[in-house]
């Protein structure tokens, strides 16, 4: 009965040490610091968009925090995908070369899995947003569904 006692006083302790805050001292990383959010925007570039590192390069990479630029740290050949430039909207572009970028918001997180936002811009006026589901499992970070948000 003693062992009982003693095992079951080290249960609760442990479980009360899981419940504190994920993100606090001690704890894991947020899902933003732990890759996850380069795994999910990879996902996007390779099952919806067909990008790859060797024939299907994207246009330059534009990641969006609402207003502002955010800039995950990924090593983006890991997950199959390469971005060998990146957009910056304050830069002018030059006559007669067409704007082109390819645009990820930051991924929102629930607990089946994650949503973000993306664009594709061709030239002017050509190109068009989604929505993607990104469900994680066994082999990953996979795309669910996408639904069109916007075309011009």
């Amino acid at each position: 009965m003693r062992r009982f006692a003693v095992l079951s006083t080290a249960v609760v302790a442990t479980l009360s040490a899981c419940a504190t805050d994920p993100a606090g001292p001690g704890g894991p990383p947020s899902s933003a610091d732990n890759g996850n959010d380069c795994a999910v925007i990879a996902a996007v570039a390779r099952e919806h968009y067909g990008f790859n590192t060797t024939d299907r390069l994207p246009p330059p990479l534009w990641l969006k925090d609402g207003d502002r630029t955010w800039n995950p740290r990924c090593d983006w050949s890991r997950y199959g995908v390469g971005f060998p430039r990146t957009y910056d909207p304050a830069t002018r572009s030059e006559p007669g070369k067409p704007v082109q970028w390819v645009s990820f918001d930051r991924p929102v997180y629930d607990g089946r899995g994650a949503t973000v936002q993306s664009g594709i811009m061709h030239g002017p006026l050509a190109g068009m947003g989604v929505e993607c589901r990104v469900i994680s499992g066994f082999a990953g970070w996979t795309v669910g569904n996408c639904k069109n948000t916007w075309i011009s």
